[in-house]
């Protein structure tokens, strides 16, 4: 059986370093969750303050990492268990990235919505890694809830 559990941005991160398919920890967040599955740890959702900065109003929250195992349900109950602390804390909306390859069958479970392709293949800016393998090369789509 499946539980949720609070964990600390360590641990958190700990699991994405391990488990991510291709991002790293985060630096850092407003809050993570975890879930367990007989008493193991089996996916993280790490939510902050949204990325792009004309996004963030002060109600808009962002997963920024979602990561599991690969056990069956726990990505849709990591997003429901985060939109309902984001709404516990006055937040009115919840956003989240995932790459155009990726079919979004949790967001699509856990009632988000498809707002398109955001940003590009590339980062921009001052805040470009100087390692361009840290990230995937490709289109992103943003999805939102709004509570």
């Amino acid at each position: 059986m499946m539980e949720l559990t609070p964990v600390t941005l360590k641990a958190a991160n700990a699991f994405v370093a391990e488990h991510h398919r291709h991002h790293k920890p985060v630096v850092g967040h407003k809050f993570s969750i975890g879930i367990q599955e007989s008493g193991r740890l089996a996916g993280v959702v790490i939510c902050g303050r949204p990325v792009s900065r004309f996004l963030d109003d002060g109600y808009t929250l962002e997963v920024n990492r979602l990561c599991t195992d690969g056990t069956r349900n726990a990505c849709s109950m990591l997003y429901g268990a985060a939109v309902r602390a984001a709404r516990a804390m006055g937040y009115k909306k919840v956003i989240t990235y995932i790459l155009d390859s990726e079919c979004g069958a949790s967001l699509k479970a856990s009632g988000f919505v498809c707002e398109g392709l955001a940003g590009g293949m590339e980062w921009t800016g001052s805040r470009k890694p100087k390692d361009s393998s840290l990230y995937p090369h490709e289109l992103k789509q943003r999805w939102s809830k709004t509570l």
